[in-house]
């Protein structure tokens, strides 16, 4: 999988002393060891309200940390330091008040995204499907904040946002190589699982919401993240969730349509990218034949990617001339792309050539994240695309949002610096011994098994080529779960891409269909 750029560095935080006596030791201490201040869990209280489509909520926020620490004879070293805003209804039995813990993905994102694009209480505002133009950006109300139905903890990853590894040995000369220890446990499917289990135990106890509902609500990686974490909360932490939600999901990286090329003999991630490419090409008008609409569109390509072409891409170099000409036609005809190209590229095209090549005529390159987007192509003579034009189209409103209000509204990170994806030199791609492409369905499935009671909401976007929704729903349908465990999992999706919130009209369907998961699922009305 092409991941997303990983490009920043560790930064210390700067905390101030309690007493004037101990200033001077304090500062001493500092200057050796930067990371002494990153040891104490900090917080910053404020209050707000947020009217949501229509109803206001008044609402507590804490912006602070939770140190987490090691394990067995090292559960006293503490070893990250993890960022998290929490939004609190006020007037609420937190017994009966679902709470939900919210993240992005990357692996090496910061929960940015969803906290000013979906579910915060302010929301940037953005263009649907071409660049935002510069500063200022505009910070308003968001009426599709999910405050209405549950409180919310939006969490950094390690080394993201204002999270941090914590490398707090006494000898400065040892600091470096306790980093990358760090780092090494920490990095990886597994032990980001357990940072993220080990986060949310301590914030139940921190605020008393061990007997609250509780979900997870990961998108991209965090889909990821959200099937390992589910599996760690339930099977080693006794943590029966109620809900989890599913935004852009990919279990299992086999399916990946991104870099597919280098994995020959699986043609999987073709078939199941070919209905986005579909809604692409129908969507920017590069269909030879336009359809009546899009559902019928994606309908008869689905059959098609399952059947013909899958039957053909099977058959390898024993597809004799004649079927593979009748193949590329059909593909032609589905995706806007010449033959002649899909015939010189072995009707097999990645992500990346299908982003350079639908709109190349005109020397631009669409969006990965979002192909609704489109930009100039950086090189128009190259094989695949070089950049995300749907990433460069928002990136800079989302940041300069957040880094404007955590420190004006929350009252929190003056002189630190905020870290939009983590300095992640290598992740361990290895989960629970085995090698290979990451897998995650069998956690998913046992957390399922475990706790037969877990609903799961699956949502995705057309127009998302970073995780196709076709490649989500052939993984769920393929969840090694008993048939019965089937009817736990629901299924939407919407007119938008990757970060489906970044169109208004799907953040209000994402909004009303989650919230409406959580009054169905948080049990609240049983007891």
């Amino acid at each position: 999988m092409r991941k997303l750029p990983l490009a920043l560095a560790l930064a210390a935080l700067l905390l101030g002393t309690a007493h004037a006596a101990e200033k001077k030791d304090k500062a001493a201490a500092d200057e050796s060891n930067p990371a002494a201040a990153l040891i104490h869990p900090q917080a910053s209280a404020s209050e707000g309200s947020v009217s949501v489509e229509g109803k206001r909520i008044a609402y507590k926020a804490v912006a602070g940390t939770i140190v987490l620490h090691g394990k067995g004879d090292k559960e006293n070293e503490p070893t990250v330091s993890m960022f998290y805003v929490a939004y609190f209804k006020k007037g609420e039995d937190a017994s009966k008040r679902p709470i939900t813990f919210v993240y992005n993905g990357g692996p090496g994102s910061a929960s940015v995204w969803l906290h000013m694009g979906a579910f915060g209480p302010r929301r940037v505002v953005t263009k649907d499907d071409s660049h935002t133009p510069a500063a200022p950006y505009q910070l308003v109300n968001n009426d599709y904040s999910l405050l209405d139905a549950s409180d919310l903890v939006f969490i950094d990853a390690p080394g993201t946002g204002f999270s941090r590894l914590i490398a707090n040995d006494a000898d400065p000369s040892k600091r470096d190589e306790q980093m990358k220890e760090r780092a090494k446990q920490i990095y990886g499917v597994d032990g980001d699982g357990h940072a993220f289990a080990q986060f949310i135990t301590q914030f139940l106890s921190r605020y008393g919401r061990w007997n609250s509902p509780k979900y997870l609500f990961g998108e991209s990686y965090g889909t990821t993240r959200s099937a390992v974490l589910a599996n760690d909360l339930e099977n080693e932490d006794s943590v029966d969730l109620n809900g989890v939600v599913l935004l852009s999901q990919i279990l299992n990286f086999d399916t990946s349509i991104d870099g597919s090329d280098q994995n020959p003999g699986v043609d999987l991630p073709y078939e199941l990218a070919l209905p986005t490419y579909a809604a692409t090409a129908y969507y920017h008008h590069k269909l030879p034949q336009s359809p009546a609409d899009l559902q019928s569109l994606l309908q008869e390509v689905e059959q098609f990617a399952l059947g013909d072409y899958a039957q053909a891409l099977m058959q390898g170099s024993r597809l004799d001339d004649a079927h593979k000409q009748a193949i590329a036609e059909k593909l032609h005809q589905y995706t806007g792309l010449s033959v002649a190209y899909l015939m010189k590229a072995n009707l097999r095209v990645t992500g990346g050539m299908f982003e350079h090549e639908l709109l190349g005529d005109s020397g631009d390159t669409t969006g990965r994240l979002d192909t609704r987007f489109a930009g100039p192509s950086l090189d128009p003579l190259s094989k695949e695309s070089e950049y995300d034009p749907q990433s460069s189209a928002i990136s800079s409103a989302y940041i300069a949002a957040f880094n404007d209000y955590v420190r004006k509204d929350l009252k929190y990170g003056q002189d630190q610096v905020y870290r939009e994806f983590g300095d992640i030199k290598e992740w361990d791609s290895k989960h629970n011994d085995h090698d290979g492409a990451v897998n995650v369905m069998p956690d998913l499935a046992k957390a399922m098994k475990t706790n037969p009671d877990l609903k799961v909401l699956l949502n995705g976007g057309y127009y998302d080529l970073a995780t196709p929704f076709f490649a989500a729903d052939y993984e769920m349908h393929h969840l090694p779960v008993q048939p019965e465990l089937m009817n736990n999992i629901s299924y939407e999706w919407y007119p938008s891409g990757h970060m489906v919130y970044a169109h208004e009209a799907s953040l209000k369907l994402l909004h009303d269909n989650v919230a409406r998961f959580i009054e169905q699922t948080d049990n609240v009305s049983k007891h």
